[in-house]
């Protein structure tokens, strides 16, 4: 059977069982994502990732801790 088949087939049930056939393919995946973890490619560079220093020129998130911190005490006050 083709890819074109398969997918023709898939089309062609009702709307639960299509759902059903997702969650058979994502519980492949999972079950199958152990064995290709062996052979998988080097990690990517997290510093490359486009999110990094996006709140560098923020002053008041130089110490995170600080800020989530203050952030919390200000929003407990603001709830009691």
């Amino acid at each position: 059977m083709t890819h074109e088949e398969i997918l023709r087939e898939i089309i062609a049930l009702p709307p639960e069982a299509q759902c059903q056939v997702a969650d058979f393919v994502a519980f492949l995946h999972e079950r199958y994502k152990t064995r290709d973890a062996g052979e998988a490619k080097t990690k990517p560079d997290i510093t490359e990732e486009e999110a990094i220093g996006i709140w560098s020129d923020r002053e008041d998130m130089k110490d995170s801790s600080v800020w989530v911190r203050e952030t919390r005490r200000r929003e407990w006050e603001r709830h009691q």
